[in-house]
């Protein structure tokens, strides 16, 4: 993750400093970052050869990135704006690293967790100044991925959010704010899709093949263009509600059953796009305009995946 995250950076135009906070020998640590420079060098050269940066650019943007010993970490922290801890997910080890990383850099860089699993106000308690703390779960790979999650916890100020926010808008990501609680949004969602998927192979559904295949023509497709909360508007939350309680009894599962707020949206006339208001608030929208522009774009995903046909004259 580190290295790619790097790799994001340094295509932004900014210079980069990736430091190897584990203790090693020096022929140990030369031979970890002629890895790393082969991996980031790879990646920009894979980026060259599917057109997203012109070959002569590659040296330039990896020689942007600076790959140090942790001895030089005392040096090379402070002069940071923002630090990324990229540490495995072992809780005591990020600790550990971020008590160091923090004490050393200082009360200038905001710091940045990248943990998916850890709490952001587990790990607040081992930086000296956690105002300047949060966690920024970006998603493999993380050098092609536009989403990035941030969290802040109870201590992180305001602007530490707002500056993070700023900064990661300004090298093309796409950051979203959530409260700290397990699994932010993108792991939650994607477990119970997994699971489901592994669930249905276990039980005889469908063939392997050939739910990958109904995901990414079916599931995939419509959610490249729509939210998954602007479906439930887009169909009606009324739909969701008497299909969800019809898999509970078919299947005799309490899984599928909708949450209280569904029928508590139902209840007070929030049922999508039909009536105005749902998850998403629709007065003054020209709705017939909106749902042509979002057929256009299943237009251009059909296009893009090369299924859009011509029609028969």
């Amino acid at each position: 993750m580190g290295r790619g995250i790097a790799v994001v950076f340094a295509f932004a135009g900014y210079r980069v400093v990736v430091i190897d906070f584990k203790e090693r020998e020096a022929s140990a640590f030369e031979a970890l970052a002629a890895d790393a420079r082969a991996e980031i060098r790879s990646t920009l050269d894979i980026l060259s050869r599917i057109d997203l940066l012109p070959a002569g650019l590659v040296s330039t943007i990896a020689e942007r990135i600076t790959i140090v010993p942790r001895q030089e970490a005392a040096a090379s922290l402070p002069r940071c704006d923002v630090i990324f801890e990229g540490m495995p997910e072992i809780l005591e080890l990020k600790q550990a690293a971020l008590a160091e990383a923090s004490r050393l850099a200082g009360e200038g860089p905001i710091i940045a967790s990248t943990t998916s699993t850890i709490l952001v106000d587990d790990l607040a308690g081992s930086i000296e100044h956690p105002s300047l703390f949060l966690n920024a779960h970006w998603l493999n790979p993380a050098f092609l991925v536009p989403l990035i999650e941030i969290s802040p916890g109870k201590l992180t100020a305001p602007e530490t959010t707002a500056r993070m926010k700023a900064l990661l808008e300004g090298i093309g990501k796409v950051p979203v704010v959530c409260a700290a609680r397990p699994g932010f949004i993108v792991p939650r969602i994607q477990t119970l899709a997994m699971n489901e998927a592994a669930r249905m192979v276990e039980e005889g559904v469908a063939s392997a093949e050939d739910i990958d295949k109904a995901v990414i023509h079916g599931f995939g497709f419509r959610f490249a263009v729509l939210g998954l909360l602007e479906f439930i508007d887009w169909g009606g939350g009324d739909i969701l509600h008497h299909a969800s309680r019809y898999l509970v009894e078919a299947l005799g599962d309490g899984r599928y059953a909708a949450p209280p707020i569904i029928a508590s949206n139902m209840r007070e006339g929030r049922i999508g796009m039909k009536t105005g208001q749902g998850f998403m608030n629709y007065d003054g929208v020209d709705q017939a305009a909106y749902r042509e522009q979002r057929l256009a774009a299943f237009v251009s995903a059909l296009r893009a995946m090369g299924l859009a046909r011509d029609p028969v004259a």
